[in-house]
């Protein structure tokens, strides 16, 4: 528990006053731009993250948003509940409308991905042609969508926007704005419910960092620079037209830290 309350603390001091989600942006961007410019000059060494089947990929990107939505789930549920109880002195109905309410930016996001998605396999369908090895005396077939052209062992060739740049830039940004509740978060330090959070908190910012080098890995072994570069643009969008403009609004899931700005100390979780 002691490791556990070194290593959250730690990763507090790292993100305290915002710098992560201001800098994590452009870090991104800059890691298409470098990535795809290393891919392009074929200046990146042969490693097994190049295999599409790596544990990693299999294991987590496959499954981004879940891993993401069912961390944050039980995290924005205990901080919420907390913060309102410690910050606004709200009783338990209120706290749990105020739990509901931040909920609410996972069914966000989860239509965001859903409807991402969708349209970038529409997209590829769309300018999409299937190229086969069938022989010539064999009529030509049309093939509608690319689960039909793999389907005949065909390769589909179309406009592929990166799914993985959309979404792992996605989470990333969703987990560092969530996470930024515990500047304003005042819990007891022998509480078992320190331990909890901390617990929640840290295999977060792990999930992070493996997004990030995923990200790092789909930049220089994966997709033309357009496809990855208009898709981490979306994920970008989907976050800063939420966390930067719409979370703002009265009628909306609203922020982690609502009118408590970054660098206050008053409710600081390491207290």
């Amino acid at each position: 528990m002691e490791r556990l309350e070194r290593s959250g603390r730690w990763l507090r001091a790292g993100l305290a006053g915002g710098r992560v989600s201001r800098r994590l942006p452009w870090l991104l961007l800059a890691i298409v731009l470098l990535g795809s410019a290393l891919k392009d000059g074929d200046l990146v060494p042969e490693t097994p993250m190049r295999n599409k089947r790596n544990p990693l990929n299999v294991y987590f990107v496959k499954v981004a948003w879940a891993w993401t939505f069912w961390l944050l789930l039980p995290f924005i549920t205990v901080t919420t509940y907390q913060f309102s109880k410690s910050k606004f002195l709200y009783g338990t109905t209120k706290s749990l409308l105020m739990v509901l309410r931040r909920l609410s930016a996972l069914a966000v996001g989860t239509a965001i991905w859903y409807f991402c998605t969708g349209l970038f396999m529409y997209i590829e369908n769309l300018t999409g042609a299937c190229s086969t090895s069938g022989k010539l005396s064999e009529p030509h077939r049309p093939y509608a969508t690319k689960q039909e052209c793999h389907q005949d062992n065909g390769i589909w060739n179309g406009f592929d926007i990166s799914g993985h740049c959309f979404l792992l830039s996605y989470c990333a940004l969703m987990i560092v704005e969530e996470v930024a509740v515990l500047e304003g978060l005042s819990i007891d330090q022998n509480s078992k419910l320190r331990v909890v959070i901390n617990g929640l908190f840290v295999s977060l910012c792990f999930l992070t960092m493996i997004w990030v080098f995923m990200f790092l890995c789909t930049a220089v072994y994966f997709h033309d620079f357009s496809q990855k570069l208009l898709g981490v643009l979306i994920g970008l969008s989907a976050w800063y037209g939420t966390y930067r403009f719409w979370y703002l609004k009265p009628f909306s899931p609203g922020l982690p830290l609502p009118n408590i700005p970054l660098s206050s100390k008053k409710y600081s979780y390491s207290r």
